[in-house]
Parts: structure tokens; C-alpha cells; sequence
């Protein structure tokens, strides 16, 4: 048995399939994970939904990504189409819901104890602890699986954690951190959300999560995408897989049993830029 995980897939089915192939992926021995950004920029996000749930639910472990949760929030209709937008052949073809509910059922955080793996879209911010971590994913599943009227509230950037935050700023600040983290302010930790750059472009007195002076250690490694202009990274406690296949890079997958690296060409995409 083989554990995949696949970076950024934002519609790009045709680059997935060819990507399984060549792991040779057999979904009823090995288990598929996706670190987020399932939909949208890309063309076929429809295809890549259709494509996830037809295969055995126990082969697929998924998170969700900021794009992911913007797509529902348009299902939903608690936002306007952004003019990258690629997500109305989903809204319009049949079996949308089952699709839709698919998406809203998966969670901001995965882990496996026997792996030591961990899995979120962004990373988990570098000022919590493992127990903090599982608590504020566990919130956001109970939010998501409720209702989805608070999502429309989320804009903000909620950037500043203490465990005494309440109401809607706590749960901005969860799914910032889990889905739209890149770089953090190197005294405080402070979420830093504007810049998408590269670790050489930090603003000012900030640095990547994941090189905060004072991070928590976690139990798991974390292997995390959303960061095209990062690209592949590793170290001894986190993993990079977000390589820019929407905008014509490669579509990335890691076997985590030994670190094997495959990928295959994006140039077939045709994604939006945004």
C-alpha cells in the first residue's frame, strides 16, 4: 500500500489522471491524499470532483483549501463570481449537490498517527500547539456540516491568535491559518495575509510559517500546498507540494512512505490567473 499526496489541483483533471497513472495509483490498495484547492482556475473542476468521489471513500483523504470554500460560498449563493472564476460547469451540471456536499463534508486537518504525517492546505500557524490545532478543526467541521451563512462573514484578516477569541474573529482566524497562511510576523507570529511571493520576497520583519523562531513543535510532519510561488520544499517538519500546475508548472505527488517524488506537466491547463 502506497500513500499519495497531491499538491494544488484547482480543475485540473486531465494533469490528475495522468499523475495517477504514472504512481501506477490502484485505489483499492493505496490511499490518495489532497492537501486543497480542489476547484476553480483551472477548467475542469467539475471532472476533478466527479473523478474523487468515484473512487472508494477510504482511497481518498482530502482538506479543504481557500478555493474550495469559495466555490461553496458561490454555490450558496454568499458571493459573486470573480472574473478567474471557472466554477460554472460545476454549478450547472447535474448531481451538483451530491458534488457540493461532498466538498462541504471534508475537513481543514487530517493525520495519520502511523505515517507521522499531518495534512492542512496552508500549514497549521506556527503559534499553535498539536491540541489547539485539532480543537479549531473540529470547530469548523461542526460550523460547515450546520450551516454555511457564516461563511459570508469571513472576510477578514483575522491575524492575531489568542485562546480567548470568540464568535467570528475565532473562526476567521482558523480558517486564515488553515487555508490562506504564507508568511507570519517574525516576533509575534502574527498571520501575515497579502503577500504571495516567494521566501526572498518576505515583507519586512516577516518570515514563512514555518521558519518562526518560536513554532510550536508538532507530532506529525506537515505537508501543506497553497503556495505556488514556493514551490516543492522539505524539511525536517514540513513538506511543500503546491507546484504551480494551473498556471502551466507540474502537478506534484510525494509518496509519504519514503519521499518518492513524481510529476507530471501542467501545460494543458489553461488555468486563470488571479
Amino acid at each position: 500500500m502506497a500513500t499519495w499526496v497531491v499538491g494544488d489541483v484547482q480543475g485540473c483533471c486531465a494533469a490528475l489522471e495522468r499523475l495517477l497513472a504514472l504512481c501506477q495509483f490502484d485505489p483499492q490498495r493505496d490511499r490518495l491524499w489532497l492537501v486543497g484547492d480542489l476547484v476553480n482556475r483551472g477548467p475542469q473542476s467539475l471532472e476533478v470532483l466527479r473523478l474523487l468521489t468515484s473512487l472508494p471513500e477510504k482511497a481518498v483523504t482530502a482538506v479543504l483549501g481557500n478555493h474550495d470554500l469559495y466555490a461553496l460560498m458561490r454555490a450558496a449563493g454568499l458571493k459573486k463570481s470573480a472574473k478567474d472564476d471557472t466554477l460554472d460547469s460545476l454549478f450547472s451540471a447535474s448531481g451538483r449537490d451530491r458534488l457540493l456536499d461532498w466538498l462541504r463534508a471534508r475537513p481543514l486537518l487530517v493525520w495519520d498517527e502511523a505515517l507521522g504525517w499531518a495534512m492542512a492546505h496552508a500549514g497549521v500557524p506556527p503559534v499553535w500547539d498539536w491540541e489547539t490545532a485539532v480543537a479549531a478543526n473540529a470547530e469548523v467541521i461542526a460550523k460547515l456540516q450546520h450551516d454555511l451563512g457564516w461563511l459570508r462573514q469571513l472576510k477578514g484578516g483575522e491575524s492575531v491568535w489568542h485562546p480567548a477569541l470568540e464568535g467570528m474573529a475565532r473562526i476567521r482566524y482558523i480558517v486564515n491559518g488553515f487555508t490562506r497562511m504564507r508568511f507570519v510576523d517574525a516576533m509575534s507570529g502574527a498571520l501575515e495575509l497579502k503577500a504571495k511571493g516567494p521566501p526572498t520576497n518576505a515583507p519586512k520583519g516577516t518570515v514563512p510559517w514555518f521558519r518562526y523562531a518560536k513554532r510550536v513543535a508538532l507530532p506529525y510532519r506537515v505537508v501543506f500546498g497553497h503556495w505556488s510561488l514556493l514551490g516543492f520544499y522539505a524539511d525536517a517538519a514540513v513538506m511543500a507540494v503546491d507546484t504551480s500546475c494551473v498556471y502551466g508548472g507540474r502537478l506534484t505527488a510525494v509518496r509519504l512512505e519514503d519521499q518518492a517524488v513524481v510529476s507530471v506537466a501542467c501545460t494543458d491547463c489553461g488555468g486563470t490567473k488571479g
